[in-house]
């Protein structure tokens, strides 16, 4: 049993509706990594490998706005816990946990939790079957 499916929750988030979130996430970080590319090198590496993570993620997905479908939707569920741990400890990690850059990262691991939590995981469309 997947961890994706201990999660008692309303899933109201569908797989079309999580790739949209996703892609929108790995803009953000991108955009983040530029802008504090000449302040703070830790945090905008921090964001540019999350970035990286979540599209490659988003990329390799079984679900509507995968590009090369390697992975299942419930994979990419756990590894999305694993984006939102990295995303949460990585200002303690790469040294910048006390600064302003910092509260970025929190607040996308706190987001990303939601996320997870409200996803169908187990939604038929992720499958390409319609429901």
């Amino acid at each position: 049993m997947a961890i994706t499916d201990q999660i008692a929750v309303s899933n109201t988030i569908s797989p079309a509706q999580h790739a949209v979130l996703d892609y929108g996430v790995a803009a953000t970080f991108f955009a983040l990594g530029m802008r504090y590319r000449n302040r703070n090198r830790a945090a905008s590496t921090l964001a540019f490998a999350n970035g990286g993570m979540v599209l490659g993620m988003s990329l390799l997905t079984d679900y509507p706005g995968g590009v090369w479908p390697t992975i299942s939707f419930k994979t990419h569920g756990t590894m999305d816990l694993v984006q939102a741990a990295l995303a949460g400890f990585g200002p303690l990690l790469f040294g910048f946990a006390d600064e302003p850059e910092a509260k970025t990262f929190y607040a996308q691991a706190a987001s990303e939790l939601g996320v997870v939590a409200n996803t169908d995981w187990n939604a038929d469309a992720a499958r390409g079957i319609a429901a």
